[in-house]
Formats: structure tokens, C-alpha cells, sequence
């Protein structure tokens, strides 16, 4: 998709830029995080400098709201301060799905270690939780399509910025495109452009931009989603 244009007089829509948050350890390891707050590595700082030079040249951003778990929180406050010194407002429903029994393991171990879990995570049906306290994918999707909508509603006629998890960002893109085929990896700092209009209309301007990272690299295996953890 081509790079979005933002008119500020047009105050009928909210733009929101929903960005992955940066590379972990785990991300590399190829270990669940979910709700298990994890800090970003080396490799995640220096995306999270690239995505918060790139913002920082685009339209103003108003606002900057990111999950409360580390990894997308430090994310946030790179990007917040290099797009005028914003403060970084959380909310908790912006956090990755609750992966219950199936967080901290290493995902080609999980169905063998925790079979049960395992089981309810790889189910086709969204509305089966995960033993160990974890959600469903119902439950995650009106909580972080809830949390979005509170954002648009908000802030009509402003630029804003939301830093999430893959699991959640893939949530957010069926809300706004339920007809499409299942998106593939949601990589660490992508890009990902919404707006939001007035009567729940959301439609999706750029996705999975990572332009921005042409020198830093990034995981292309990188973690995030139904049947991944961001």
C-alpha cells in the first residue's frame, strides 16, 4: 500500500499508526511471551529508533498509547520522544493475547509440554480459551478492537499512535477488513495505518511497512499472532 497522506482538516476520521513493538530475546528464541513482560533486546531498540525517525518526519503525531508490557512500552517512549517529547498514555487492553499454560515455552516444544494447551491454541474455533488462565480469540478481539474504537473516538481529526503485539495488531486488521484472507507475520515494528470514521467504518491506508528497517534487518520469523506469541 502506498505511503498515507493525512489532512488534519478532514475531521471525520481518526488515523491511527499501529506499530508492532520491537525485537526481544524471546522473539529470537522463539519463546511465547503473551502476557510475560519481556524487555526489548539491542536489535529491538535500534528498529524502534528507525520507526520513531520515520514517524517523527510524517504527519504530527498527537498522541502516543502503547500496551503496559515492556516491550511495547519502551517502544512507545522511543517513538514518543522523538515526535515532540509526547507522554506515552497505556492501556492494558492494547496487550498481546493471554497465552495461559503455552507462555514461556519454546513454541516447537509447547504441544508436547503442555498438550492440553496446546490443543486449545491450535483450535480453528475462536471462542476456546487456553488452560493456565489464557483467552480466547473472541475475547481478544473485542478487547483490543474495544480499545481502538475508545482511541477513534477520542481523537477525531487527529494523527495518533498505538504500539501493540502481533496477535492483537492481527485482530485489529480483521475488524477492519473481516472478508480477507488471514494475514500472514506481523513483523517487529511494522507500520500500520488506520482510520477510523465516524459510524465504526475502519479502513486500512498501509500495512506491514517496513521500509524503515532496510539497515537494521528484522526477524522474518519474527513472532506475533493466533498461533504465535507477540
Amino acid at each position: 500500500m502506498a505511503e498515507s497522506s493525512f489532512d488534519s482538516d478532514d475531521r471525520d476520521y481518526t488515523e491511527i499508526v499501529v506499530v508492532r513493538h520491537g525485537e526481544t530475546s524471546w522473539n529470537a528464541e522463539r519463546k511465547i511471551q503473551g502476557h510475560l513482560d519481556v524487555e526489548l533486546n539491542d536489535a529491538g531498540r535500534q528498529q524502534a529508533v528507525r520507526v520513531a525517525e520515520r514517524l517523527s518526519k510524517e504527519p504530527k503525531i498527537s498522541y502516543v498509547y502503547s500496551s503496559d508490557l515492556k516491550r511495547a512500552f519502551e517502544t512507545a517512549q522511543i517513538i514518543a520522544s522523538k515526535c515532540g517529547n509526547l507522554e506515552v498514555l497505556t492501556d492494558r487492553d492494547l496487550r498481546e493475547r493471554h497465552l495461559g499454560d503455552m507462555q514461556g515455552l519454546v513454541y516447537q516444544e509447547a504441544s508436547k509440554l503442555r498438550p492440553e494447551a496446546y490443543k486449545a491454541f491450535s483450535s480453528n474455533r475462536t471462542d476456546v480459551d487456553i488452560p493456565g488462565g489464557g483467552e480466547s480469540l473472541d475475547k481478544l478481539y473485542d478487547r483490543c478492537t474495544s480499545a481502538l474504537q475508545r482511541i477513534g473516538d477520542k481523537h477525531r481529526g487527529e494523527r495518533v499512535v498505538v504500539v501493540s503485539h502481533g496477535g492483537t495488531i492481527r485482530s485489529l486488521y480483521e475488524r477492519a477488513c473481516p472478508s480477507a484472507r488471514k494475514v500472514e507475520k506481523i513483523l517487529n515494528t511494522s507500520v500500520n495505518v488506520f482510520r477510523l470514521y465516524d459510524g465504526d467504518k475502519w479502513t486500512i491506508q498501509v500495512w506491514g511497512d517496513v521500509s524503515h528497517l532496510d539497515q537494521t534487518g528484522f526477524l522474518q520469523s519474527g513472532f506475533g499472532g493466533d498461533r504465535t506469541s507477540g
